[in-house]
């Protein structure tokens, strides 16, 4: 949510009157009468995501210490502190700090919400679980395009001061909550502490399973970290390059830097100034915008349901590559054959929403589920941590250098800066295709299986896993009552 809330925020003060008056220049020329610099205006969006880079690059060496609820309540700190700075100053370099710090803040809390939500997630509801990430980024979206919508032109501070403050709200609440619910099972177990594992397992999976249930899955996910703990070369974050770890690895990092190569970063930061540039007023702009926030969590609703019931993750995927493209392919054409016309105009509208509805219901809904269940748990935080900093990364490149392509004091390409995003969402098709396995279905230790077992992308549905059965064998031998076959306890379990 915090993610949204900051989205929209800063992607919308920088066409506010108040928020030009202290940070741009007058100019009569442009709607509202205002300017703002091209160097401000990249280190705003650039500096949050080399944040975010650079604590989603420690993420795994902090989580394997300390773990995944400390690192969730140091970003909350990191986050007061940020929005403080940001509210209190009129100094442009003030700003550029409170920006990077809230970047920092960033990185952990998408790092760890991400795998805390995976790890303690039953197999059947994990791609769900994780998928509601997406679901709270576009609710943050709406509150905080709706918040600047209402303020927009008050021609005073308090106008970017007060979308501003809806920063406060993310870390007050988490970090409350966060007494309330356990450490994850599987990173406690990892460390060693099997009571407290057992006992966080027990909290979170409550009366939704049967005791036999719920003895499967304990004694799955324990054989899982020992043979994970076995086969360990070293303890050290270089493992994720070393045997089967690498593909793992590598498909982590191809999978999250796919949602740069989508295009999402360059919409999410630009469309609002790149509407006005078109020829909409700020009022019109600002109205669209708060229409794609809502059709972005629209589409997060109806891929979660496809998830769930429809597709694997694999076939979403490909599927949100496609119709990405074709809305930045229609994009671009519609520049290109009917330049400054208003029939390129309402294109431009509505390809930005058709774009933003299949992102969030394909692309931006699967991504981060398939990437943390890709990897293994012993390097969870390494791996979904350095993918993510690459991720931030790209996402940096793409927001540092998208206003020379579309600035009309730079190269002045406008919407067809869509061919090249277009072009892009065609290479993430290609990836997906040859590279991820389906995983739709499978418990983390399961997956464990599959790549220690070198499956290959075809082969990796059908894949019949024993460490399911061997942990139904290890408890009947304990003398727990299981009185149907492996099949109808599955069953059981994916029903509750």
């Amino acid at each position: 949510m915090q993610y949204g809330l900051d989205s929209a925020a800063i992607g919308q003060l920088q066409a506010m009157p108040g928020f030009l008056k202290v940070f741009g220049y007058p100019d009569p020329a442009l709607p509202g009468g205002y300017g703002i610099d091209g160097t401000f205006q990249r280190l705003i969006g650039s500096l949050l995501t080399l944040g975010s880079f650079l604590s989603s690059l420690v993420a795994g060496a902090f989580a394997h210490y300390f773990g995944r609820k400390v690192a969730l309540w140091l970003a909350c700190v990191l986050n007061v502190v940020a929005a403080v700075i940001q509210i209190s100053t009129e100094s442009k370099a003030a700003v550029y700090v409170g920006r990077l710090v809230l970047g920092l803040s960033n990185g952990f809390l998408v790092t760890f919400s991400n795998i805390y939500t995976a790890e303690a997630s039953p197999a059947h509801l994990r791609a769900v679980m994780v998928a509601l990430f997406s679901e709270w980024v576009n609710i943050g979206s709406i509150v905080g395009t709706a918040v600047c919508n209402r303020t927009q032109n008050f021609l005073d501070k308090s106008s970017y001061e007060i979308p501003l403050g809806t920063l406060f709200i993310v870390p007050t609440l988490l970090s409350i909550g966060l007494f309330f619910v356990p450490e994850s099972p599987r990173y406690l177990l990892y460390r060693g502490d099997t009571k407290a594992a057992r006992k966080a397992l027990e909290t979170l999976r409550g009366d939704s399973l049967p005791p036999e249930g719920l003895e499967v899955e304990w004694v799955e996910m324990v054989k899982g970290i020992e043979e994970e703990k076995r086969t360990a070369k070293t303890i050290a974050a270089l493992d994720m390059f070393k045997g089967t770890e690498l593909r793992r690895t590598l498909l982590c990092y191809g999978v999250i830097a796919t949602q740069s190569g989508a295009g999402s970063w360059f919409v999410i930061s630009y469309a609002t100034y790149f509407m006005i540039v078109a020829g909409l007023t700020v009022d019109e702009a600002f109205k669209f915008s708060v229409m794609n926030t809502v059709l972005g969590f629209i589409g997060v609703n109806v891929g979660i349901y496809l998830m769930r019931h429809v597709m694997g993750r694999r076939t979403i995927l490909m599927t949100g590559a496609i119709a990405q493209g074709a809305a930045m392919l229609g994009l671009a054409v519609s520049a290109t054959v009917a330049p400054g016309t208003f029939a390129a105009r309402s294109c431009l509208i509505a390809f930005i929403a058709i774009y933003l509805f299949a992102y969030n219901a394909f692309v931006g809904d699967a991504s981060h589920p398939t990437a943390t269940e890709l990897v293994s748990t012993r390097l969870r935080s390494w791996s979904v941590g350095s993918a993510i900093s690459i991720g931030y990364f790209l996402a940096w490149l793409t927001s540092f250098f998208s206003p020379y392509f579309i600035n009309p004091e730079n190269l002045n390409w406008g919407a067809k800066y869509g061919y090249i995003w277009a072009g892009s969402n065609l290479a993430c098709f290609v990836f997906f295709y040859l590279f991820v396995p389906e995983t739709k279905g499978r418990t983390l230790e399961e997956i464990d299986e599959l790549f220690a077992n070198r499956v290959s992308v075809r082969n990796f549905k059908a894949y019949r896993t024993v460490i399911t059965d061997e942990a139904v064998r290890d408890v009947k031998e304990r003398g727990v009552a299981i009185e149907k076959s492996r099949v109808s306890v599955t069953e059981d379990i994916s029903r509750v």
